[in-house]
C-alpha cells in the first residue's frame, strides 16, 4: 500500500514535469535527448532500492525476526554481514547508500589493521547514512573517534548495567523531524542501558523516556564527517522489532540519512 502510495505520488509529479518539458522544447531551451536523459534518471531514481549493510558482531539477536523487519522496508534491500567481511569487501563497500551497525564492537581496533585504517581514513568521508542501533552504541569506549560518531562520551565502561523486559515510554520530541514523522508517543518492553546521555555537541533529541533506568534521552540525529547519523538505544529484540512505530523510525531513518547523497 505505502510503495503503491509513493508511485502514484512520483506519477503526479512527472506529469507535472512532463508539461514543463513540452514547453521547454518549444521554446527550444530543452531538446528531445536532453528530455530523455532526464526521464530515464528519473526512471532509474524510482525503481531503485536504497541498498544498506547490516552489520553485525559480537553480540546475539534474534536473527529470523531482525530479519523479518529488515524485509518489511520495501524500498530497501538490507545485506546483514559481519564486519570483518564488509571491511574486506572493496568492490562493494562504499557502494551501499547507507551502513547500519547493529554490532557491539570490543576491543579496540589493533594498530595496523584494515579496520583501524577504515574507521580513521574513510568512515563518514563517502556521505552514506549511519545508524547506530542499541548494542551499537556501545562499541569501542573510550575511543574519541567513536564518540565523535555516536554522540555518546561514555559507553560500555566498567560502570555500565543493562535492565532486560523494562516498559520504555517514548516521547517524541521532534514531530516534524523526517526520522520521526508521523509517529505519536508509544511504549515498547525493550533492554535499557545505563551509559552516558547523549551530550556531545551536535547531537540533535528526538525521542526521550521517562523510565529511569538508563539513559532518558534515547534517539538522536548528529553528523559525523560527510554522513548523517542516526543513533537509537532501543531494539534489543522482536517486542520491538515487530512494532510498528519503531520499524516506522527506522525505515525513516534510513531514507532520511541517505538523502542529498
Amino acid at each position: 500500500m505505502k510503495s503503491t502510495a509513493l508511485r502514484a505520488t512520483y506519477c503526479l509529479s512527472i506529469q507535472v514535469l512532463s508539461s514543463y518539458m513540452e514547453h521547454a522544447i518549444c521554446t527550444g531551451a530543452l531538446s528531445v535527448t536532453d528530455l530523455q536523459k532526464k526521464q530515464r534518471r528519473n526512471e532509474e531514481k524510482m525503481d531503485r532500492k536504497i541498498k544498506v549493510a547490516v552489520i553485525v558482531e559480537c553480540h546475539p539477536y534474534d536473527i529470523v525476526n531482525f530479519q523479518k523487519m529488515l524485509w518489511s522496508f520495501e524500498d530497501c534491500e538490507c545485506y546483514v554481514q559481519p564486519f570483518d567481511l564488509f571491511l574486506e569487501d572493496e568492490a562493494n563497500r562504499d557502494a551501499y547508500d547507507c551502513v547500519l551497525f547493529y554490532s557491539m564492537s570490543l576491543p579496540l581496533p589493533e594498530e595496523g589493521s584494515i579496520r583501524k585504517q577504515y574507521l580513521e581514513e574513510q568512515f563518514g568521508t563517502t556521505g552514506q547514512g549511519i545508524i547506530l542501533m542499541h548494542h551499537a552504541l556501545l562499541s569501542f569506549p573510550r575511543w574519541d573517534l567513536y564518540t565523535e560518531v555516536s554522540g555518546v562520551k561514555i559507553r560500555c565502561e566498567e560502570q555500565f548495567k543493562y535492565h532486560q523486559n523494562e516498559t520504555v515510554h517514548q516521547h517524541i520530541l521532534a514531530k516534524d523531524h523526517p526520522v520521526t514523522a508521523g509517529i505519536e508517543d508509544f511504549t515498547v518492553v525493550d533492554e535499557t542501558y545505563e551509559i552516558g546521555e547523549p551530550e556531545e555537541p551536535g547531537n540533535e533529541i528526538l525521542i526521550e523516556t521517562d523510565n529511569a533506568s538508563g539513559i532518558r534521552k534515547i534517539a538522536w540525529t548528529r553528523k559525523f564527517r560527510d554522513s548523517r547519523v542516526f543513533c537509537y538505544a532501543s531494539g534489543h529484540d522482536n517486542a520491538v522489532y515487530a512494532d510498528e512505530n519503531f520499524r516506522k523510525i527506522m525505515h525513516q531513518a534510513i531514507r532520511w540519512s541517505v538523502e542529498g547523497r
